[in-house]
């Protein structure tokens, strides 16, 4: 007889429907065969099956040639994520379980005791699942909170096989999963209390204008890159700043789960991320882990890091490749790789943090401590960064060393609670200009609606930059002389009038002003290559 079960595979970070048939033929050798491209993982579910059949109080068909096909047979199955489906199609080919399972989708590891275990990449693949009109989705018990996330569609917790098949047989139902969320509530997009920090700005000393700095780039999304002595702070102000981004909306945080979910980092106690990500790789990490990619691609650190900050300490002791490939995440906010089976693309929406030395020893340029390196040996260290790379970071801070009185001084800072009612209220102003915008009408986009995806300013396009950074006579005389003393490249013009739309922005200001574009101007980067 021939049975078939709805299952799911994750390619990239979207699920791919995959329809499970089982054929048990009396005829023929004893066997059980899978075919449809599967991996080793796979190819041991048969073992697992047998095993969980058996001590799920069901018969397995052993003298039987059992064949199992995974449709469609031209994409790659990968992981354990069938197990349930392979051992429910044998049980209904065999006609143990009659039941209508034609609407539902069934997902899960099996034990050999036949408990099912925790599955990477639910939230992907439940969420196809509902757009191509499934209507239950059936998964382990751990997993259940993460399928709940997504609405119109009914989760059932499967604790094992045995409950599973009970369920099917009317002996004993699953109640479908009702998840407690009154802690995630995202109505307004602002409305949760602020998370337990363990950081705050408060307790950092001195460094205001670098605070001040790092304020600018959380309220409008630009990258930053802090240059100082060792020990002046740039690290502790880096961990520091996830404390003054905004909440996280529902949408970004379904986005970062996501992500979370497929690389199976996603704890099962924690099925939403509430926290913006906040990624800090060593130097040594390779360049697959940083951007993503392998043999089967996974998102890397830079994916991991979406919407929230990519923290890269000691920059350019990076490998030169990897800085180079940022390079274009940077500016689109997603990252492609490509490989010889197909062409994936993650997201990479983040707020690039780096703090770098200023030279080998770190003391060039300290009055209070004498460099040892030679001036060729400088040049050699800070060449490591190209220009085309430092072009792309809008902030470029010193980082001096902090003095006895500040260090001494008890008296606490400004706290980032405080600092993050400021970001958020530039932010709301940001979404509600792009919101409202409504490109010039042409041929290629009279069908085109408001623009709702973008966020910050940093993800301006050339129309928003055109509509909304426009300069008055005395702006326009500032931007004329930094454009040529700084040597400043289109992009970097772009890029200072973003910013200086940032800080008007935090000013409350409908227009840019010249003291806005001055701030914008002074943190750019003074020699360019």
């Amino acid at each position: 007889m021939l049975a078939k079960v709805i299952s799911c595979a994750v390619i990239g970070l979207e699920g791919a429907l995959v329809e499970v048939e089982v054929d048990i033929n009396a005829q023929g050798m004893p066997s059980f065969t899978l075919v449809g491209l599967p991996d080793t993982a796979v190819q041991e579910a048969r073992e697992r099956v047998r095993a969980a059949i058996k001590n799920s109080g069901a018969a397995f068909p052993a003298q039987k040639r059992i064949t199992v096909n995974l449709a469609p047979a031209d994409l790659k199955k990968e992981g354990p994520a069938y197990d349930l489906p392979i051992a429910l199609g044998i049980l209904l080919a065999n006609e143990q379980v009659v039941a209508e399972v034609e609407r539902s989708l069934f997902l899960g590891e099996l034990s050999l005791d036949g408990t099912l275990r925790h599955t990477d990449g639910i939230l992907p693949m439940v969420s196809i699942a509902r757009d191509r009109g499934v209507k239950r989705v059936f998964v382990p018990a751990v997993d259940a909170a993460e399928a709940a996330l997504l609405e119109n569609i009914e989760v059932f917790a499967v604790p094992s096989l045995a409950a599973l098949i009970a369920h099917l047989r009317e002996e004993e139902l699953l109640s479908p999963y009702r998840p407690n969320y009154e802690t995630f509530n995202f109505e307004g997009g602002n409305s949760r209390p602020q998370e337990v920090a363990s950081h705050d700005f408060c307790y950092i000393k001195g460094q205001e204008h670098v605070k001040r700095a790092l304020e600018v780039a959380a309220a409008g999304g630009h990258n930053l890159l802090m240059s100082g002595p060792p020990g002046s702070g740039k690290t502790l102000l880096a961990r520091s700043t996830v404390t003054i981004l905004p909440r996280l909306t529902i949408e970004e945080a379904l986005e970062a789960t996501k992500i979370y979910s497929v690389s199976g980092l996603l704890p099962p106690e924690t099925p939403l991320l509430r926290q913006r990500p906040f990624r800090a790789p060593h130097h040594t990490i390779s360049h697959a882990g940083l951007v993503g990619g392998g043999r089967i691609p996974r998102p890397g650190e830079i994916s991991l890091a979406h919407r929230g900050v990519l923290f890269m300490d000691e920059l350019p002791e990076f490998g030169q490749q990897s800085l180079e490939t940022l390079r274009t995440p940077l500016e689109d906010k997603t990252v492609t790789i490509s490989r010889a089976s197909g062409t994936l693309s993650f997201p990479a929406n983040f707020i690039l943090l780096a703090a770098m030395n200023p030279c080998p020893c770190g003391f060039y340029g300290d009055l209070r401590h004498a460099c040892s390196c030679s001036p060729s040996m400088v040049t050699r260290y800070q060449k490591r960064l190209s220009g085309p790379f430092l072009d792309r970071i809008d902030i470029h801070i010193e980082v001096p060393r902090i003095d006895y009185e500040k260090l001494a001084d008890g008296r606490l800072g400004e706290p980032s609670a405080k600092i993050r009612a400021r970001v958020e209220t530039a932010r709301e102003r940001q979404l509600a200009r792009f919101t409202a915008f409504k490109p010039p009408v042409t041929e290629e986009n009279k069908e085109s609606k408001p623009n709702q995806k973008l966020l910050t300013n940093a993800e301006m396009g050339p129309a928003e930059t055109r509509e909304f950074c426009q300069l008055d006579s005395t702006a326009t005389t500032l931007m004329k002389a930094a454009t040529r003393q700084l040597n400043l490249s289109a992009r970097a013009y772009n890029r200072v009038l973003k910013l200086a739309r940032t800080i008007a922005d935090l000013a409350a200001s409908e227009n840019i002003q010249a003291a806005h574009l001055a701030e914008a101007i002074q943190y750019r980067r003074k020699e360019q290559s």
